[in-house]
């Protein structure tokens, strides 16, 4: 169990004055974002105002990175309501709220259980080819939805998927509204130009409190300014799950988790500097599953490292996540005491604000490297984000996963063994070739085993090693199998060294193994097969030991 508040160790005095302004810089973006993000999920904005609090409070006391700044992202928010979208119609707003709750309690469940069984590394080895389609899918998708809110127009709620909603917003052009339209563009516009011009200033806040004061001062409400609907003041209270729907629910919040969890720790990474601790992936699997359960109880989607606010953090100098701690109490203070105040805010700014968010997910430049560099990411990658815009992102993330299994099956089921060629003047060196180009010594057929064998590339590399003996022409006295990188011993290790042993003494040739490390050769005479393998003189510490070993048949 990991420390609490490990991001304070050793901590200083004069960080003080660094992490409460980088909290507080942090929080003039993420507290926006995270109320537009809350209308990503068809949730009142309250609720990504909420995520800022007590999940953020969690991770600090026990995430490992210093500078990430953990609320909800674009990403999590469309998986959610992907994930709600699954319910029966019937539900009640209160019913749908409560529901969005447990699948935040769901979420961290996820999170701890994969904690438990230490599968951080594991759900690591996803493709970032998966991250790229579904990124892609997500801010494509989100942006069109943006639509009918940026023009001034209702979205039709049977329009379903990227082409749908694209195709009912184009019917509806010529009923747009001046005013929504000019509001929606001058915030888009500012939006992108402080971050290129200024990218420290809260592009977010400024926009939020222009139009905030645009509608207080005007009329522009009476000419079809749409506004959010009244945001509660006060803290959230605590709600318990809706046990009927856990099984409805538990696949989104699968799916959900690995985002979360993904998106973490790649931001958490990217943000690390030299000086602080690695990032260990298991704990914060436990930071961002307690966030989450926290989260579940106090209103709040489920949480995940956002990069823009985590960049902020960083820029404005948070050294730990006292930072974190800042960002969660102006939230309470906006809770307490803003909520009047917000109910001047337009829709459109919100839809503004996803849609440059979003838009930034989408990065073309990515397909065009995977095309380059290896294909196979690159289909990956392309399935999932197509299968994303017509199918929907819950099965999108769900394919991707299992094409990045596929992918490292494939990977992992090739032949272990590579050739080892005689240096001139002694000594021994490797082929980086195929096995098919065999290099002999002799009447010897010399090979290195690259690893470990398990059950997938067992079989492949007992083949490929009978293979080229038999193809050797003469045909050889002896092969010789150099296993000094074998570091476990397996099963299957075994019972590839007594299928060649088998397989090879039909053929009247002989089959030696080099040196096998100490503690391997212990675990291996454990099975009755190889202590006779062994007392043979078929097990030598080197490689001219078992060549001589070779010759006398």
């Amino acid at each position: 169990m990991p420390a609490l508040l490990p991001t304070l160790s050793g901590y200083q005095r004069g960080w003080i004055r660094y992490d409460v302004l980088a909290g507080v810089a942090a929080g003039t973006v993420v507290i926006p974002q995270a109320m537009a993000y809350a209308t990503i999920a068809g949730l009142p904005v309250e609720v990504g105002l909420y995520t800022c609090m007590l999940p953020m409070l969690v991770y600090a006391a026990l995430g490992g990175s210093r500078s990430l700044s953990i609320s909800t992202t674009s990403t999590i928010a469309v998986l959610t309501a992907s994930a709600l979208a699954v319910l029966p119609d019937d539900r009640t707003p209160d019913e749908l709220l409560r529901d969005a709750f447990t699948l935040t309690t769901l979420v961290g469940l996820a999170l701890l259980l994969m904690r438990l069984f230490r599968l951080g590394s594991l759900v690591e080895q996803i493709s970032p080819a998966t991250m790229i389609g579904v990124k892609t899918g997500v801010g494509l998708t989100v942006a069109v939805s943006q639509l009918p809110t940026l023009l001034g127009v209702s979205g039709d709620a049977e329009s379903q998927g990227f082409f749908g909603r694209l195709g009912d917003t184009l019917s509806k052009l010529g009923d747009a509204n001046g005013v929504t339209v000019v509001v929606s563009a001058v915030a888009i516009g500012v939006l992108y130009l402080l971050r290129r011009v200024a990218p420290q200033v809260p592009g977010p806040l400024v926009v939020v409190a222009g139009a905030i004061l645009l509608v207080a001062l005007t009329d522009v409400e009476e000419h079809g300014l749409a506004l959010i609907e009244h945001v509660p003041s006060g803290l959230p209270t605590p709600t318990m799950p809706m046990w009927g729907d856990i099984g409805v629910l538990m696949p989104g919040a699968a799916a959900i988790a690995i985002m979360a969890f993904m998106e973490t720790v790649i931001v958490a990474r990217a943000q690390r500097q030299r000086s602080e601790p690695p990032i260990d992936s298991d704990q914060e699997l436990l930071a961002n599953g307690v966030a989450a359960l926290a989260g579940g109880l106090s209103q709040s989607m489920p949480p995940a490292g956002g990069f823009s606010q985590s960049a902020v953090n960083q820029r404005a100098g948070a050294r730990t996540q006292l930072a974190g701690v800042t960002t969660a109490v102006l939230a309470v203070l906006v809770a307490l005491f803003l909520g009047p105040v917000l109910d001047d805010l337009p829709e459109a700014i919100l839809a503004a604000m996803v849609m440059v968010a979003v838009l930034g997910l989408v990065h073309p430049a990515e397909f065009v490297r995977l095309l380059r560099i290896d294909r196979a990411e690159f289909w990956v990658a392309l399935a999932t984000a197509i299968i994303g815009l017509t199918a929907g992102l819950l099965l999108a993330v769900g394919v991707g996963v299992a094409l990045t299994l596929v992918l490292v099956l494939r990977s992992v089921s090739r032949s272990q063994v590579r050739p080892i060629h005689a240096r001139i003047g002694g000594g021994w060196t490797i082929n980086p070739e195929t096995i098919d180009e065999t290099a002999s010594y002799d009447d010897m057929v010399l090979f290195h085993l690259d690893g470990g064998l398990f059950t997938g590339n067992a079989q492949p590399t007992q083949d490929a090693i009978f293979t080229a003996a038999l193809n050797r022409d003469p045909r050889p006295a002896a092969v010789v199998l150099e296993a000094a990188s074998v570091g476990k011993v397996t099963t299957p290790f075994l019972d590839v060294l007594e299928g060649l042993h088998a397989d090879l003494g039909q053929e009247d040739i002989a089959f030696v193994v080099a040196a096998l490390a100490p503690e391997a050769a212990e675990t291996a005479r454990r099975a009755a097969w190889f202590a006779g393998f062994e007392d043979d003189g078929l097990v030598q510490p080197t490689v001219d030991a078992a060549i001589e070993r070779g010759r006398r048949g």
